[in-house]
């Protein structure tokens, strides 16, 4: 079970024992009247308002208060009476209540045809107990004490309502009013100053014509007539901390065995509806769907069918909402669906008169993860583990382990790469307001997936109209939320199209901007993010990473730092330019942070050791794997243009040698899978000894590398293919220069060779006179010259003649 709750409230437990301590619990025989102990209502401190019958059938008001435990008899009315609607101010002086006084049955029986059938009434309940009559009518009235220090001026707040909902904790009243064949949303926020004004107008695209709405947080009826609950329409409108306004919506469906509902993600500027095809049809179980509100998620149950959390926060890609059936969906706590929510993650089950906290288990949220099947049951629970939930280590060691074991088997996006992105979003958003709008949450631009059984349209609605001045909170980040919106949401994060551009054409550039002052700025950028990371201590260091110096990453690092830089500045320059660079820096630092994180839970996992690579023998099952998983890693941060801790490609093609067969390993080289770093191919050439398969080996990897670090390694490497090679590739440097030379023919003086052999003769006077000109490749290479060509030249003559160089 994925929700998990914990009972905050129960009649039976709670306030049945206190009343048989008091003599009131003898008439409390449920089997044959179950509305003798009911709730009525709950209140914004968390007080629970309950009813019950007496032994003279006697109605009696409690209240049940959460934090102290205790409870306490308000009111007693001397007649059977069926309590409608209660409410209690933070005092507990005065007492609303509304009830029905008589059936109609009972009217005609006993000739009241006068006589409302319904009765509302103000009690002062201490210290006297006056009585004041507020309505007498035949239809039903609802009440609701709002909590205000002071006293409120007398005004009416709305006219022609159709329905309305109490939000206790907030103080608003939210309303709907018919406007021609389309409805409004409107909204009062009452404030502790004794004042209140009229704040959000929205349209909603449902039909009021011949519709009958429930009343929500007015009091849970216990009288009200089966028939007319039946087809009244479930509408429930839900908040969350981020500033999400969603009102959600159970519809009438004429296919048997089909159940429709929409959510109006107000906040976003659409509308979704769904339509579930169930599994099960039979008709004692085919009920109106439940709505629960979970801050993060809004919860749309029907018992024994399914459970759908849809995200408020990220709702337009679907594969960021669970949908559970089965064993998954099953809440043992709420077997049908009389079911409110009055309060942010807490359920009231009316039936039976239980309140819980409601929370999503990390436990069985992962277990859903590791038996997942379907990408879009991926998605949703790998986002909801790490943006619902609080980080901890364990929990990311879990992720990370899911993850090495599920490479292969997700098509439809990266586990890495959402991994990554999410944990970052996670991590940096609470850092400063607006930054959830700037930064990116996920690595998908769209997903074309389906959910089996559940279809969903997607409708454009107007955005509300909020009317607030300096108003914090809630509207405050409502406001933040259609702002973005209007212009653009997607295009105000943060994307790497223009870093990838800026980070090919300076990698390419290298020779001739790496004494420029933007350059310099960028490799500063770096620095400042490799400092951060410098505190790990040595149980971190598990993996030998961080232990040199790359070029190509540092400059993506410091490039990812200026580009980020800006992108924040156009959007947050209120903030100011220190908590900007420490925002960016942060960001870096926590990304190279979370591939190290990676690379220390995969070694852990398959018990690798923290020494530098050895070339004498073949890698082992677990490097094989772990090599698999660097692989993985690389395409993930080449596909958003991340970059990786200095030290990754050296570790990596260190693995590729010990594990890959020798033209799969150059295969890798050549696609761009392994990169060849100059500490690397320097431990290769010096480490292994010159065996005929080392030395196809070694000479594979010298014709593979560029120029620059080809000077560099190949003097560690004294052989003589490797010094064939190296004159070769100065002979043919020298050549090209000739080409854009002006030479006589060449006669120089030279040192007189030991063998007498004409061509090669004639070759070094021509590379002679070159050298003489000043050209010289190999400046850093003194050893390397026309001499050097000549002896090397020789040698491999006399070693294919089968003869000795003396």
């Amino acid at each position: 079970m994925l929700l998990h709750l914990v009972a905050e409230f129960d009649l039976q437990r709670d306030v049945v024992p206190w009343l048989a301590a008091r003599g009131w619990a003898a008439a409390l025989d449920t089997s044959e009247n179950s509305s003798a102990l009911y709730v009525v209502n709950v209140e914004r401190n968390g007080k629970i308002i309950y009813t019950w019958k007496g032994n003279q059938r006697n109605t009696h008001i409690g209240l049940y208060d959460l934090q102290t435990k205790q409870n306490e008899h308000l009111y007693m009315f001397e007649r059977d009476l069926c309590i409608i609607s209660c409410s209690v101010n933070n005092e507990r002086t005065l007492l609303a209540v509304s009830f029905r006084q008589y059936t109609e049955e009972e009217r005609v029986s006993r000739l009241l045809q006068s006589v409302s059938k319904y009765l509302t009434l103000l009690i002062e309940i201490h210290p006297i107990n006056n009585v004041r009559v507020l309505k007498a009518v035949d239809s039903c009235v609802r009440v609701q004490v709002i909590q205000n220090p002071g006293q409120l001026p007398r005004a009416r707040v709305a006219d022609d309502l159709i329905w309305a909902q109490w939000d206790m904790m907030e103080q608003r009243l939210f309303y709907i009013v018919p406007k021609e064949s389309r409805s409004t949303l409107k909204c009062v926020q009452f404030y502790p100053d004794e004042n209140f004004n009229s704040i959000l107008e929205s349209h909603l695209d449902i039909s009021v014509n011949g519709t009958q709405f429930k009343l929500v947080n007015f009091g849970y009826n216990y009288c009200e007539d089966e028939d007319v609950a039946s087809k009244s329409l479930n509408l429930q409108v839900f908040t969350s901390k981020a500033g999400g306004l969603c009102a959600c919506c159970s519809l009438a469906s004429d296919i048997p065995g089909e159940i429709r509902y929409s959510v109006y993600f107000l906040h976003k500027g659409y509308n979704k509806t769904f339509t579930v095809s169930l599994e099960r049809t039979e008709s004692h179980q085919l009920k109106e769907v439940a709505f629960m509100n979970l801050d993060y998620y809004v919860a749309a149950y029907l018992p024994g069918q399914f459970l759908h959390l849809l995200n408020i926060q990220h709702p337009d890609l679907l594969c960021y909402s669970l949908f559970l059936t089965g064993e998954d969906a099953r809440i043992d706590m709420l077997h049908n669906c009389s079911i409110r929510s009055p309060l942010t993650s807490t359920v009231l089950d009316c039936h039976v008169g239980s309140m819980y906290a409601v929370s999503i288990s990390d436990s069985a949220l992962l277990q859903f993860l590791q038996k997942s099947k379907q990408d879009s049951e991926r998605l949703a629970a790998l986002h909801c583990a790490l943006l619902h939930f609080q980080h901890t280590e364990d929990l990311e060691m879990q992720i990370i382990w899911w993850i090495s074991e599920n490479l292969s088997t997700c098509h439809s996006f990266d586990p890495i790469q959402e991994f990554i992105i999410a944990s970052l979003y996670c991590r940096m958003c609470p850092e400063t307001h607006n930054l959830d709008k700037l930064l990116p949450y996920t690595s998908l631009l769209d997903w074309i997936g389906i959910i089996p059984g559940v279809t969903c349209a997607t409708d454009i609605i107007s955005l509300p109209v909020l009317e607030f001045q300096n108003s914090k909170g809630f509207w405050e980040k409502l406001n933040s939320n259609l702002e973005s919106v209007k212009y653009a949401e997607p295009h105000l994060h943060y994307h790497n199209n223009v870093l990838r551009r800026e980070w090919h054409n300076l990698s390419e550039e290298r020779e001739e901007r790496k004494t420029t002052a933007y350059l310099r700025n960028i490799f500063e950028n770096a620095k400042k993010v490799l400092s951060h990371l410098d505190t790990w201590d040595s149980e971190e260091r598990l993996v030998p990473l961080f232990q040199e110096e790359d070029y190509q990453q540092q400059l993506l690092m410091g490039l990812m730092v200026a580009q980020l830089k800006d992108h924040l500045m156009r959007h947050l320059q209120y903030v100011g330019k220190k908590k900007i660079d420490q925002i960016v820096l942060d960001y870096v630092a926590n990304l190279l942070n979370l591939i190290h994180r990676i690379m220390k839970e995969v070694w852990r996992r398959y018990e690798l050791h923290s020494c530098t690579f050895c070339f004498d023998e073949r890698g082992s099952a677990g490097e094989f794997a772990v090599f698999h998983i660097m692989s993985r890693i690389l395409e993930a941060a080449n596909g958003m243009c991340m970059p990786l801790p200095p030290g990754f490609h050296t570790l990596h093609l260190g693995l590729g040698v010990r594990c890959l067969p020798l033209h799969t390993l150059l295969h890798y080289i050549d696609t761009g899978v392994l990169h060849l770093t100059e500490t690397c191919v320097r431990k290769l050439l010096k480490d292994l000894d010159d065996t005929e398969e080392n030395e196809k080996l070694k000479f594979s990897i010298v014709m593979r590398l560029p120029e620059t670090l080809g000077q560099k390694v190949r003097q560690f490497w004294n052989h003589p293919i490797n010094a064939n090679f190296i004159a070769r590739k100065y002979v043919k440097l020298l050549l090209e220069k000739l080409e854009n030379t002006q030479c006589s023919r060449p006669v120089p003086e030279r040192p007189a060779v030991p063998v007498e052999f004409l061509p090669l003769n004639y070759l070094t006077n021509v590379l002679a006179e070159i050298e003489n000109q000043g050209v010289h490749p190999y400046e850093k290479q003194d050893h390397v010259n026309v001499r050097f060509v000549e002896e090397t030249a020789l040698k491999h003559t006399m070693m294919l003649l089968g003869l000795k160089y003396s």
